[in-house]
């Protein structure tokens, strides 16, 4: 058992925890959560021995091992597969005895150490290293190639890889996320679902702690208050708790001004001295309830755009990539997939093409989420959609009144240390007064003296929002937001969530948070292949089928390595055994599956939308009824506007038996999928 007993710790003068008391039982994942500063990262240093404690105790069990991603990467000529395997201590210490014996010549160390090797599934590690590195997004390819030939994010996944590959008893890990794309993220979470050890785990990713954790440990206010359940559950319980601390503390100050009366009114009276005597010590053996002291709520809304044309932008068959000279941002794109240097991907000289002939055309009002790997050309495609890369082929064509705003994966970088927001706004401001700037700034938490201090000081989730403020003062009517979330904390990300779901124009997003993708996506566009095509479904269909594609190419690589060694092990040499048929059996079954839901989606999301559609005339004719029940609108200054009422009134109801006609023969044409 993980257990703080009694824990304080300062830094400097300022108290980051006072008198702590939490316990972890092994094999328990939980989520450590707080306010940018409160202590996260603290509390893992104290857990490594990097700090040690003011007062009070922190134990676990002296044989257990931990485990957590380093934070910095030498530039080793070591190979990506062998930098992963040094993870895994136990395993390396055992090489190094086998290698010691065989120098000596002592065959009984010799037998011992191989035996030790094989307890520790040494025959397997090279393949389960393989594994880990290929669901952290590394090509075969990428496992010979030196740790310093890989860019820094990617390094980070090496890292990632080396603590996965630790057989440890307790995991920590610091925004694992940071630096992985969706498609990495769904492969973490199905392998630390199945981590047996005890995890700790620091996010910023609201699924991800869904997916991951069952205990959530809150620091506020220097203490640290566990919550049984995953994120989306202590939400739940934090604000009934947060009801019921302010109900107790309502009632307390009614108790208190109550008894504070009758001293008041009676201390001087001698009949009644000694019953308000009383009742000034009963005040002060009252141990008092804290108020509420919840942080309060950031947000922000995106200014109303102009008139948008439609359709905004048309691509008629765009070849997407960089010309020689202008390298992709990060070494994440325009690369080879798993981000080592170099690596074009064909087209004319000086040219490096990531995708091949997109045609599409956006509408105004579409709110579209892009999907795929890193290095398959997200970036790539929105930077073409904002004008930043010409396209190599094709033509791409706005439409009159387009204004784009564009925050890029690196938009932090484009800020100038020695600048401060306000100067920021005011260059792009034109003659507006410095009050309107102020008070835009100020909805953007950017108040008093932070308005005209200097940039460079500032935080990364701070720096992200004065790149969100600059970007939403033009009024853009189409959004191109490619990972806006990377630098913001999990406050902010519900805010920038809520303003896009009220955004009034055009989305375009790229981003590994699903909760920001589920609530502000209408539909998706799937990037890979050097292809830009629709995906039919959502994140929890994305999701499944990435695990299917790992899976296939999982078992395509066991069926490669049994035929290199000469068939399947399992069979008899007389054909297909009952394992074999039971297999195609259930793949067989998945097909059929597989292929009723692909007929069940559109139906599906065509009943979504008609219920949506449902609810909006319903709420439009409850309106009316109201206004046209009203005896004032019968008055002669409202004639007119009751003629629009009734007349608005008859075709919301014309439309509502429509819509609903069509509801029900969605309906039954989906139990005829089901029963089928």
């Amino acid at each position: 058992m993980l257990r703080f007993t009694d824990f304080s710790l300062s830094r400097g003068v300022k108290p980051l925890f006072e008198h702590v008391s939490f316990a972890l039982n092994p094999g328990e994942h939980a989520g450590l959560i707080g306010a940018n500063g409160a202590g996260k990262s603290t509390l893992f240093s104290v857990l490594l021995g990097r700090l040690h404690p003011d007062g009070g105790d922190v134990d676990w069990p002296a044989s257990w091992r931990v485990a957590h991603v380093a934070q910095e990467t030498p530039a080793l000529d070591r190979s990506a597969l062998d930098y992963a395997l040094d993870g895994d201590v136990v395993l390396r210490e055992i090489e190094q005895d086998m290698a010691t014996a065989e120098t000596a010549g002592d065959g009984h160390a010799l037998a011992l150490a191989h035996t030790a090797y094989a307890d520790a599934d040494g025959y397997t590690a090279r393949a389960r290293a393989e594994t880990l590195l290929a669901g952290l997004g590394f090509t075969p390819d990428a496992l010979a190639k030196s740790v310093a030939s890989f860019s820094g994010g990617w390094r980070m996944r090496l890292n990632l890889a080396q603590a996965l590959m630790c057989r440890s008893d307790l995991l920590l890990l610091d925004e694992p996320t940071n630096h992985l794309d969706l498609d990495a993220i769904v492969w973490l979470e199905d392998w630390l679902r199945r981590y047996p050890g005890t995890l700790l785990v620091i996010s910023h990713d609201r699924e991800f702690l869904d997916a991951v954790t069952q205990v959530t440990l809150h620091i506020e206010q220097r203490q640290v208050r566990r919550y049984g359940g995953n994120y989306s559950q202590f939400e739940v319980l934090r604000a009934q708790q947060i009801e019921l601390q302010q109900s107790a503390f309502e009632k307390q100050q009614k108790t208190i001004a109550h008894l504070q009366s009758f001293i008041d009114r009676f201390k001087a009276k001698a009949t009644k001295a000694k019953q308000a005597q009383s009742r000034v010590k009963a005040l002060e053996r009252l141990e008092r309830v804290a108020p509420v002291l919840s942080a309060s709520e950031f947000t922000f809304e995106f200014r109303t755009p102009d008139a948008a044309p439609n359709p905004l932008l048309v691509l008629e068959a765009v070849r997407c990539g960089y010309r020689a000279g202008h390298r992709s941002e990060g070494g994440s794109e325009g690369g080879s997939r798993d981000g080592s240097e170099g690596g074009g991907k064909g087209g004319r000289a000086g040219e490096t093409a990531i995708i091949d002939s997109v045609t599409l055309s956006i509408q105004s009002g579409e709110r579209i989420g892009l999907l795929g790997a890193n290095g398959q050309g997200k970036s790539t495609l929105i930077k073409t959609l904002a004008g930043v890369l010409a396209p190599l082929a094709g033509t791409v064509r706005g439409g009159k009144g387009l204004s784009i705003g564009y925050f890029a994966q690196h938009q932090l970088e484009t800020l100038r240390a020695d600048d401060t927001p306000l100067g920021a706004l005011a260059r792009q401001a034109g003659d507006a007064r410095e009050q309107t700037l102020r008070d835009f700034l100020g909805s953007f938490n950017f108040r008093g003296e932070m308005a005209t201090s200097p940039i460079g000081p500032l935080s990364g989730g701070e720096k992200a929002r004065l790149a969100l403020a600059l970007l939403i003062w033009h009024k853009p009517n189409l959004l191109l937001l490619d990972e806006p979330t990377n630098h913001l904390d999990l406050e902010t990300r519900e805010a920038l969530t809520a303003a896009l779901a009220r955004f009034e124009g055009t989305l375009i997003l790229v981003s590994h948070d699903r909760h920001l993708l589920r609530a502000s996506a209408d539909s998706f566009l799937l990037v890979g292949e050097r292809r830009v095509r629709p995906f039919d479904g959502d994140l929890d269909d994305y999701r499944d089928w990435l695990l299917a594609q790992a899976k296939a190419a999982q078992q395509a690589d066991s069926a490669a390595a049994a035929a290199a060694g000469g068939g399947d092990a399992r069979g008899d040499g007389r054909g297909e055994t009952r394992s074999d048929s039971r297999r195609d059996g259930r793949r067989a079954d998945a097909q059929a599956r597989q292929q009723r839901n692909e007929k069940r989606r559109p139906v599906q999301r065509r009943i979504e939308s008609l219920e949506k559609r449902l609810q909006a005339l319903g709420e439009e004719k409850r309106a009316l009824d109201e206004k046209i029940g009203d005896p004032a609108s019968y008055e002669a200054a409202n004639k007119a506007a009751l003629t629009d009422w009734l007349k608005r009134q008859a075709e919301v109801g014309t439309e509502l038996e429509s819509v609903e006609t069509e509801w029900l023969e969605a309906q039954e044409a989906l139990e005829a999928l089901d029963a089928g």
